[in-house]
């Protein structure tokens, strides 16, 4: 690893840190980030048809990122945000009340969104 060699840090702690954080990723992710909560008010509202939506739109599975490197699809435990049950957020914005037919709505405006700007 050429940054342990740069630095003199054995690659073992540079690994354990860069997959510690959150925010650090191995892998190059999307330009917009979309995690879907997995926690018990989203799961009893109906969280996992909003995650399999997520998925069929997108066309990946959780930890990926799509070919055109526009996405990448996380879930979380929590989002803190119960009351929007079920609830995903892209770029730090919530959207509540998901369902399948909003999911789709969202992802196809952002995809609009980055055509018209391209």
């Amino acid at each position: 690893m050429e940054l342990s060699q740069r630095t003199g840090i054995p690659a073992s702690r540079i690994y354990g840190v860069a997959t510690f954080y959150e925010q650090f990723h191995l892998e190059p992710h999307g330009r917009h980030t979309i995690r879907c909560c997995r926690g018990t008010a989203c799961h009893v509202k109906g969280g996992s048809g909003m995650i399999r939506a997520v998925q069929r739109a997108l066309g990946v599975e959780e930890g990926e990122t799509t070919e055109d490197m526009l996405f990448t699809f996380e879930t979380v435990a929590c989002l803190g945000a119960c009351a929007l049950a079920p609830v995903m957020v892209i770029d730090g914005v919530y959207y509540g009340k998901m369902t399948s037919q909003r999911v789709k709505t969202v992802i196809s405006s952002l995809r609009s969104l980055q055509e018209e700007t391209a």
